[in-house]
């Protein structure tokens, strides 16, 4: 109960901090919800940000951050759920979402503006217990087969990095971590908590302490022509630093049962 009545007060706090500053401008509803509805992309791919209800409803941070903002819009909320980030990078190119929760990367920065990150996480490496490679430095050298997630934020990273990559290509992390064993590859590259939690019920597996990747998860939405969307952007990124500061993200990854660095402030 503690726990319900402080997230509906760190709810209250969002909206009541818009309301002190003055009504949202009409430039930024027409940037941040042009249909009327804030449509919010949720990547049940990563479960550090999103996870499914029973209902296949989502909950945690980034529907917790959705939530706040439509708060602070007074609009409604629509999530747009995806089973993968690449998933939905494609949704933000069609114009099916108007903010979203991904990772930054400069292949995303062309058709996304992001804003700073609220959470930063560590992508690394699962292998087999009796596997040779112990370090993350070991991994990324010829003719060891690394397996991610298409379109993730570690496999654009590492293919800037020229790692001997296998892609899968559906169905987000849990689909990589089947064709690492299926396919006996070398590593499976991803998110810390999800292949921690794996290896918790699969002894044979062990996860690196070492990361290869800081992860910078932001929020974003897609960029538009010329001036449109800028003061969606500049709305975007002023709540995003006032969720940080606020405590509202630690709290949100705290009720979901997440860890996660919060992200510092924009400098």
């Amino acid at each position: 109960m503690r726990t319900l009545v402080f997230a509906a007060a760190m709810l209250l706090a969002a909206t009541l901090s818009v309301s002190a500053q003055g009504a949202v401008s009409p430039d930024v509803l027409k940037d941040l919800a042009p249909t009327g509805k804030l449509r919010a992309a949720i990547n049940f791919g990563n479960g550090v940000l999103a996870q499914k209800e029973p209902a296949n409803e989502p909950k945690g941070i980034t529907p917790d951050l959705a939530t706040a903002l439509g708060k602070r819009l007074g609009v409604p909320v629509e999530f747009v759920t995806y089973e993968a980030a690449g998933k939905v990078f494609e949704g933000a190119k069609a114009g099916a979402w108007d903010v979203g929760f991904i990772a930054i990367e400069p292949v995303r920065a062309a058709e996304i503006e992001f804003t700073a990150p609220y959470v930063v996480i560590d992508g690394t490496y699962m292998v087999r217990q009796d596997s040779p490679l112990k370090e993350v430095d070991d991994v990324d050298k010829s003719g060891i087969k690394i397996v991610v997630g298409l379109g993730s934020a570690y496999d654009l990273y590492l293919t800037r990095t020229n790692a001997s990559i296998v892609r899968a290509k559906v169905g987000g992390g849990k689909a990589m971590i089947e064709m690492f064993i299926e396919d006996k590859l070398d590593a499976a590259a991803g998110v810390r908590q999800p292949l921690e939690d794996f290896a918790k019920a699969h002894p044979e597996m062990r996860v690196m302490k070492g990361a290869f990747q800081q992860i910078n998860q932001a929020m974003g939405m897609p960029k538009k022509d010329g001036a449109a969307g800028r003061a969606g952007a500049a709305y975007l990124k002023t709540f995003v630093e006032e969720m940080k500061a606020s405590g509202f993200v630690a709290d949100a990854l705290k009720r979901s049962g997440q860890i996660a660095q919060v992200a510092p402030p924009a400098k």
